[in-house]
């Protein structure tokens, strides 16, 4: 066990998370979801740490969750689909433990930026998603404009697993804009920047 864990329920089972709410009377609430499982991605990734902790810093409780077969959660990895259902999941017992929210957000690193993308843009409840390193062959501009939710990208100009070019290929062939925040020098998982990482995303929430 360790401090801030809790178990959420899940179609599958469960889900396991680390929750800390300040207050149970939050008006801001974010999701905040890790990297590819099968390589390695748990809710303790140093990037899904300092982006809830950078979100803390802009008034939000955050909820991280590991994805279906991580952790102590149940089930099996589901290449993406099941995930958004696990994303859900979290949604809902945030959301249930956090009545007076008002402002709703999802953020994603890596894989989990896609999760968070596909999931925020689909539930209503979620006003805000912040995309951080980003695959962005994973995604179409044309269903990037279908979604009417607001996004912000964050990448590292160093980025040799999940290249920056992409997310700009992707940004300047959509109509709608979205914000995509460069971190100069940063590789896909900010090593040494993450100073740089928890001030981009702070002021991304509190814009």
């Amino acid at each position: 066990m360790f401090a801030g864990r809790t178990l959420i329920p899940a179609p599958h089972g469960q889900l396991e998370a680390l929750y800390r709410p300040a207050t149970r009377t939050a008006e801001r609430v974010a999701l905040v979801l890790h990297p590819h499982p099968l390589h390695g991605g748990t809710l303790h990734n140093k990037v899904v740490f300092h982006t809830a902790k950078a979100l803390e810093a802009a008034q939000f409780v955050t909820l991280r969750i590991n994805f279906r077969g991580v952790g102590a959660s149940s089930g099996a990895h589901d290449d993406g689909r099941g995930e958004i259902d696990d994303a859900r999941a979290g949604l809902d017992f945030l959301l249930a433990d956090q009545p007076a929210a008002r402002v709703v957000l999802v953020a994603g690193f890596s894989f989990g930026a896609l999760v968070a993308l596909r999931a925020g843009c689909i539930d209503d409840r979620v006003r805000r998603i912040i995309a951080i390193g980003t695959p962005g062959r994973g995604l179409t501009a044309a269903w990037l404009d279908r979604c009417e939710k607001s996004i912000a990208f964050v990448h590292g100009m160093e980025d040799d697993i999940a290249p920056l070019t992409d997310v700009e290929t992707l940004l300047a062939a959509a109509q709608r804009i979205r914000p995509l925040q460069r971190i100069a020098s940063a590789g896909h998982f900010f090593d040494g920047h993450f100073d740089a990482l928890r001030t981009v995303v702070t002021a991304l929430a509190t814009d």
